[in-house]
């Protein structure tokens, strides 16, 4: 391959990261929808374990996971 070309190839980490925001934007949604943003802001807030925390978690680690899929790695062999 000609030094000049770079192509990162298919990345594991990034996909994963965009499927656990996926995952996680479409309970959050569903949880508006079915309970409404009132609810759904006083069940953030409160100090059970609860489905939409569980969600940011998600988004937290999505993020973490695109991060790790953006890193650069120098010691790869072939």
């Amino acid at each position: 391959m000609c030094p000049e070309y770079y192509r990162r190839g298919k990345n594991w980490f990034t996909v994963m990261g965009i499927l656990f925001i996926i995952m996680a934007t479409v309970v959050l949604v569903r949880q508006i929808l079915l309970w409404g943003p009132e609810f759904v802001f006083d069940f953030l807030l409160n100090s059970e374990i609860t489905n939409e925390k569980i969600s940011l978690g998600m988004i937290a680690f999505g993020v973490f996971m695109i991060a790790l899929g953006f890193r650069k790695n120098y010691d790869q062999t072939r």
